[in-house]
């Protein structure tokens, strides 16, 4: 018995033009846009100021090198960036969503988001950090840190694309490699730093088309105390429990707890399992049983301390569920839910 098939495939071969070509296979990554790696890079430049407007590095890796005195500002999101023998430079980053890795460099002062930090053979820095894991250092000395505090219009959609939460900012927790007996290699910056003295908005026409504040109280990121000194043995945890608004409500709770006397200390966007709920809330945890039988929710956490819970404070806080004071057990080590004096919950 004969093949349909196979003879209707040949016929249509025979039938096709001899001087016709086949068409060659298009394939996905046949149609990707082409990248210069020179459209990501700034390399051995001197006494300059120069960047990137939001949008035209739209999360491609970036490289920057050999740069002596510069003024240096990226306003977007991008996927790493490596910065390489960098001398009495001013940097900016957007928000990165992997790693940050400075190597070789001395004298400079940045602003910057990711993922992860990490220095190498560096000294003298000075970096306002927002990074949602622990900062390393290795081999360097004289690294000063403080927290995040910037904004422009496109930065919070930047966080988005990007991958990095406002609210997980671990700045001040650093860790030294190569510690040196008896000397520390890092230090935190003081606590009224002006971020504008160290990185300073950019003046260029270009770039003053980017609209820049650098107030505290219009910084994307919350500025948090983090691992400085307690300056009071009071503290409270605010918990919201995520939502259409949780993020905006969030910010406006911390806004409005610092202006009655709370001390922001760190802030934290985490998804919480039912079995690291029970552990969390203990007694509690029944109050949120809607809750834990829809299985892994997300929630922000907002530690903050306080002087004494006044009268005032005590009004402002009735329109929140609070639970009795109580020693708060962590899901994690890394987790900030310790010591609480009480725990507040957001009202549905």
């Amino acid at each position: 018995m004969g093949c349909f098939f196979s003879k209707r495939r040949k016929a249509d071969k025979e039938s096709r033009p001899e001087n016709e070509e086949e068409r060659p296979k298009q394939y996905s990554w046949d149609q990707r846009e082409k990248v210069d790696p020179k459209d990501y890079m700034f390399s051995g430049l001197k006494d300059e100021t120069v960047g990137r407007l939001p949008g035209t590095v739209a999360g491609q890796q970036f490289l920057i090198q050999d740069c002596e005195n510069c003024n240096i500002y990226i306003f977007d999101h991008s996927a790493t960036v490596t910065i390489d023998d960098c001398t009495n430079c001013i940097i900016f980053l957007g928000p990165v969503k992997g790693s940050v890795f400075f190597r070789n460099c001395r004298d400079c002062k940045c602003t910057l988001a990711c993922q992860q930090f990490r220095v190498r053979d560096c000294r003298k820095l000075e970096v306002f950090l927002c990074c949602a894991t622990q900062p390393i250092i290795e081999s360097s000395s004289n690294i000063k840190f403080g927290c995040f505090q910037w904004y422009y219009p496109e930065l919070a959609f930047q966080f988005k694309d990007a991958g990095l939460s406002i609210f997980n900012n671990t700045w001040s927790n650093i860790h030294d490699f190569t510690p040196v007996s008896g000397e520390l290699n890092w230090s935190l910056l003081p606590e009224d730093a002006v971020v504008q003295d160290y990185v300073p908005i950019p003046t260029t026409e270009e770039l003053k088309a980017v609209r820049v504040s650098t107030e505290a109280n219009r910084s994307i990121v919350p500025i948090s105390r983090g691992q400085r000194q307690k300056s009071s043995d009071e503290s409270c945890l605010v918990v919201l429990f995520a939502g259409d608004y949780s993020i905006a409500n969030a910010r406006k709770l911390i806004d409005e707890m610092v202006g009655k006397g709370f001390f922001l200390v760190q802030t934290k966007e985490v998804s919480m399992k039912a079995e690291d709920a029970q552990r969390v809330f203990r007694e509690k945890a029944p109050d949120f049983l809607p809750l834990l039988n829809k299985g892994t929710f997300w929630m922000i956490g907002i530690l903050l301390w306080i002087f004494s819970l006044h009268a005032d404070l005590i009004c402002f806080l009735s329109k929140y569920f609070i639970l009795p004071a109580q020693s708060c057990k962590a899901p994690d080590k890394d987790s900030f839910y310790l010591q609480c004096a009480l725990i507040i919950l957001e009202k549905k």
